[in-house]
């Protein structure tokens, strides 16, 4: 990323994070009793929680420690907080101009009104985060049944296990590594895929602990293979690729690999290399330049974008994640107008395209609008084209 981009970037965030957090804590400041008198103790108070995330990062990106893990974890529930509270508190201040043109709400009842939204608000955004915080550390096996026409080598089906955006790192950890692990096992995979974002960004938490051993790699015929997702070139892919490859992992960067029945799984590098590294990944075409195309053709590629691409060159299958599904309401809205298709399957042309929601989080331990989820893919292979079928 260039330094003006990235200075760009950062005052976009910076400057939305902050008028966010002003606004909860004028909320706060009008609706709590004893605050007025007691302001400096609440300044103090609100600051070190709302700064709580940017502090982690600083001090996670030159000494990581398990102080630097304690407070990604409260500023990642902060973040969630700061979502929801600004979104109540703005309906909660619509609500009461609405009130104030007949005169049911005025001066007399005005801080009543304040208190009790402030408890509304509070109450209501911290059941969301409770629920969304179950919904993220209980994960889902999600099915699909699949067809592709296509001629294998004596392989009629194959049973893939995928499993995209990890996050490995401060929240992320040892815990949820031995859960999935287990989760892979039962599932008795053929393959598994890892769909990017192994690592979470900075990869110091995760050396300190060495969290990728805990990864333990089922015992399949076809073997483990991953692609990176744009937080391996964020945290820094000159150290994230080696260590990710050092456990037994194969990262596949812009290749093809044939599977046993003459399946072809091609691996694309994430797009923001280009961003980051100012690495142009390989055009598709090219990288298919000696596909068989009687043969299935599976592509992964981290992030769902230009779909067109995969249809025009007769991939049959694409596999993605990175949307999270959104992760937490309301921004699943978001996504689903970013991308085209933005969870779950979809069939564009002769090509299928099933996007994750992902097995971890960024930012906050919150999934209100989606469920951590592992996939499982069985795919049946046909000589003639048909139409692909699908279980939901």
């Amino acid at each position: 990323m260039k330094t003006y981009q990235l200075v760009v970037f950062l005052a976009v965030v910076f400057t939305i994070y902050f008028l966010g957090n002003a606004y909860i804590f004028v909320k706060g400041y009008n609706a709590i009793s004893g605050v007025k008198e007691n302001k400096w103790l609440y300044t103090v108070i609100f600051l070190s929680i709302a700064l709580s995330f940017i502090v982690a990062k600083v001090l996670e990106a030159r000494h990581s420690s398990v102080f630097s893990d304690i407070l990604n974890i409260m500023g990642g529930f902060w973040l969630g907080f700061l979502v929801y509270g600004f979104f109540f508190f703005l309906l909660s201040d619509l609500v009461g101009l609405i009130l104030r043109v007949p005169g049911i709400l005025n001066a007399q009842n005005l801080p009543d009104y304040r208190k009790w939204s402030f408890i509304i608000v509070v109450s209501g955004s911290v059941i969301l985060i409770a629920g969304g915080f179950i919904n993220a550390v209980i994960p889902k096996v999600r099915e699909y049944n699949i067809t592709i026409p296509k001629k294998t080598e004596g392989i009629d089906k194959l049973r893939v296990a995928a499993v995209s955006d990890i996050h490995l790192g401060s929240i992320i950890r040892k815990r949820s590594m031995r859960k999935l692990s287990l989760i892979l096992a039962g599932q008795k995979p053929d393959v598994v895929l890892l769909l990017g974002d192994i690592i979470d960004g900075e990869i110091g938490p995760v050396l300190r602990g060495d969290l990728l051993q805990y990864f333990t790699i089922p015992d399949t015929k076809d073997g483990l293979y991953a692609i990176t997702g744009n937080h391996e070139f964020i945290g820094g892919a000159k150290r994230t690729i080696p260590y990710i490859e050092s456990k037994g992992i194969r990262v596949l960067k812009d290749e093809m690999v044939i599977l046993p029945g003459g399946i072809q799984l091609i691996g694309r590098i994430d797009r923001d290399s280009k961003r980051f590294y100012s690495r142009e990944r390989s055009p598709l075409e090219e990288l298919m330049k000696d596909v068989d195309h009687s043969r299935p053709v599976i592509l992964l590629d981290h992030q769902p974008v230009n779909l067109e691409e995969a249809v025009r060159n007769n991939v049959d299958l694409q596999l993605s994640g990175h949307t999270h599904n959104g992760q937490f309401w309301p921004l699943n809205y978001f996504t689903r107008a970013m991308f085209e298709v933005s969870y779950g399957y979809a069939k564009k042309g002769d090509t299928q395209i099933i996007v994750s929601s992902g097995y971890g989080i960024w930012g906050p331990r919150i999934r209100s609008a989606s469920r951590s989820e592992v996939l499982l893919i069985n795919i049946n292979f046909t000589g003639s084209r048909e139409e692909s079928a699908k279980d939901f």
